[in-house]
């Protein structure tokens, strides 16, 4: 079942299953909280009460909002997490995993750990060593092209590349969901805002975390040359002691929609770890 919640600004929408501690997942651009689909179900049936957030501007979320930064979705979670009840774990993918390092930072009341799927949480730049990286070129071209030009058949593209040789089994229907969301009025545009936000605000504020992270990498992520220092570099900015890096091999910046049982695997080997308990 959808519910709707407003905010300043729009209407997120969302779905809650379970009962228990609540977690908190927020998807990437371009996407939905269809991405968890896998990762619910096992997940409730561990003891947890699941919030899926469509992000501001996707999914059934309302469009037309001013900001598109990881800042503002950090409020919008916030704001979430405040409705059902926090403390929560926040779980965000690429976006939305800077998103969720903000809204720790913010209110650590309220976020009492973090996972981050694949996240872009620091300011990026390219060497040019990098462009020598075969998946990492044909993903920038892609990713850059769907961005700037806002074209639907480069960002299906981009995905092709996204999830490397290994696809979900719903792959096809995955796919023209994605498709159709991003030709509905004001979606690709909100995809083109997210792909401008820079993550210098997520980056400030990685030092001011204080509750436990999980930073999951695909080891063939297009998205970075070296996916694995991506993540060492964002735990090594956190406070010591903190962050926790795990990397899939196959997996690409999809890891959670490729591999749905080595996340969840992951997420509540964490979860029930003596960092997050204390």
């Amino acid at each position: 079942m959808t519910n709707y919640f407003a905010v300043d600004g729009g209407t997120i929408a969302y779905e809650v299953a379970g009962t228990g501690p609540l977690i908190v997942l927020a998807h990437g651009m371009g996407d939905s909280r269809a991405a968890y689909r896998a990762v619910i179900p096992p997940l409730v049936a561990a003891g947890y009460r699941v919030a899926a957030v469509d992000l501001r501007g996707c999914g059934q979320s309302s469009v037309g909002w001013p900001d598109w930064s990881r800042t503002a979705i950090a409020g919008d979670l916030l704001a979430v997490i405040r409705h059902l009840g926090g403390p929560a774990v926040v779980v965000g993918h690429s976006i939305s995993g800077g998103a969720a390092t903000i809204a720790a930072a913010r209110e650590p009341a309220l976020v009492s750990a973090v996972v981050e799927l694949a996240p872009f949480t620091r300011k990026q730049s390219i060497r040019l060593g990098d462009l020598r990286v075969r998946r990492f070129r044909r993903g920038m071209l892609r990713l850059l092209g769907a961005g700037v030009l806002g074209s639907v058949p480069l960002w299906r593209s981009y995905l092709d590349v996204a999830y490397p040789d290994v696809k979900p089994a719903d792959w096809a229907e995955r796919l023209g969901r994605i498709d159709a969301l991003l030709r509905e009025p004001g979606r690709m545009k909100a995809l083109q805002g997210m792909g401008r936000s820079a993550p210098t605000d997520a980056g400030a504020q990685l030092g001011n975390v204080r509750c436990p992270v999980l930073v999951v990498m695909g080891a063939l992520d297009p998205d970075w040359a070296d996916p694995y220092a991506e993540g060492s570099a964002i735990i090594e900015d956190l406070p010591p002691g903190l962050g926790r890096l795990e990397m899939i091999e196959g997996a690409g910046h999809y890891p959670h929609d490729q591999f749905p049982d080595k996340v969840v695997s992951l997420m509540l080997a964490f979860l029930r770890s003596e960092a997050v308990r204390a």
